[in-house]
């Protein structure tokens, strides 16, 4: 490691941006978040590492736009390690990889046991990388030089590890499935914005009134703007379960607030004002939201033994069948293919159920071609004969 220093100029991350353009071979790149202790999932350092250019630590807060480092070196290949966790916190920066070479999700469909980019090293090269910092605040400033040596080793051995999948992906058969799973990840849309945030309140479902309902939902706006503004955590003010048990109580009064044991959590006394102002703006909100919204998501499929046993038949059938082929693969069978279009085939299946039809519907849900290939015989196949399990309908007397 050329130096634990971080680069937090502009003018600096300029120089740097050459060097590392002058390098060869794939750019290793890695993120470090503050999850659990900040509001935004923003980067607080970026790691890059490139052969014959060195490793470099950058503070993306300080440095603020860095596409100069994507427009330098945008034909190349990014390295990363679980790149879906990363992506969106590089683009917010201005570095949109292209094309992609995801170490964890390789290590995923050659079946090893232990994904994390630890073991992975370890079992690959035969180095122990330590992970002691993984959950660190990596918003504090100065960063530790310990975690600063943790961050660059993260990038330095990233390449050397991707030589050696890339090798392993080869003999197995499987590397034109790996470029198919990059390029899905890369492709793969934001999630669109919640209507309704505050619904995804964990212990929601307890409260029995519209009322209450209206209380869960200001103090979560509360605390929402405060965390915000303050770019802190939401849990690190109060937690869910102090909105749930507030809202669940009549409270006529701050005190009356203050003192229910179960509203607690850091800011719960220190921000007491704000909460109760929250609790009298709920309680006093004449647009009550309805107990229950409509989805369009599939019920869990612990509900469709009385609901659609027919579809619960050709879920379990075609499960049993792709475990077995999975098994065969040396992979999990999530990323043979993903549990959630197994089930919206089997809860609507195309009619008639044939092998060229199956395969339309995955492509509909977002199969890759390689997960069709390998899927669709097993799936219609096994739909068939889910159907043919059932017991036909008695016949109607006349």
């Amino acid at each position: 490691m050329v130096s634990v220093r971080v680069i937090a100029s502009a003018a600096e991350f300029q120089e740097a941006c050459a060097v590392i353009a002058a390098g060869t071979g794939p750019l290793a790149i890695d993120a470090e978040r503050a999850s659990g202790f900040t509001y935004s999932q923003r980067a607080y350092l970026i790691q890059v590492h490139r052969r014959e250019a060195g490793t470099f630590l950058f503070d993306p807060p300080a440095i603020g736009d860095m596409s100069a480092l994507y427009e330098q070196n945008a034909e190349q290949e990014w390295v990363l390690h679980a790149a879906s966790q990363d992506l969106a916190c590089l683009r917010e920066v201005g570095i949109t990889p292209q094309r992609i070479f995801d170490t964890e999700l390789s290590a995923r469909l050659l079946g090893m046991e232990r994904v994390g980019l630890g073991p992975v090293v370890e079992a690959l090269l035969g180095i122990h990388l330590a992970k002691e910092h993984s959950a660190a605040d990596w918003s504090t400033r100065p960063l530790p030089e310990s975690w600063l040596t943790y961050a660059a080793l993260d990038v330095e051995l990233l390449v050397d590890v991707r030589d050696e999948i890339e090798k392993l992906l080869t003999e197995s058969n499987k590397l034109a499935w790996a470029h198919e799973e990059f390029q899905a990840t890369l492709d793969k849309p934001e999630k669109p914005l919640s209507a309704e945030p505050w619904r995804r309140i964990s212990g929601l479902h307890t409260l029995r009134s519209p009322k209450q309902l209206a209380v869960a939902r200001a103090l979560w706006n509360a605390r929402d703007a405060v965390a915000q503004a303050k770019d802190v955590s939401t849990g690190r003010l109060i937690p869910d379960g102090s909105i749930v048990a507030a809202a669940r109580t009549h409270l006529t009064s701050k005190s009356d607030l203050a003192n229910l044991k179960e509203f607690n959590g850091r800011a719960s006394r220190s921000m007491i004002d704000t909460w109760w102002d929250a609790v009298l703006v709920g309680q006093q909100d004449e647009e009550l939201p309805v107990m229950r919204v409509p989805s369009d998501t599939l019920p869990p499929p612990r509900a469709w033994v009385d609901r659609k046993p027919e579809a619960l038949e050709r879920l379990q059938t075609a499960r049993e069948k792709l475990s077995v082929h999975a098994e065969e693969l040396s992979m999990p069978v999530e990323n043979l293919l993903t549990p959630s279009i197994l089930r919206e085939l089997a809860w609507a299946p195309p009619e008639p159920i044939t092998v060229v039809s199956v395969s339309a519907a995955l492509k509909k849900h977002g199969a890759r071609a390689w997960q069709i290939a390998q899927t669709c015989a097993l799936i219609s196949n096994a739909f068939v004969e889910a159907d043919q399990k059932l017991p036909e309908e008695a016949p109607v007397s006349s």
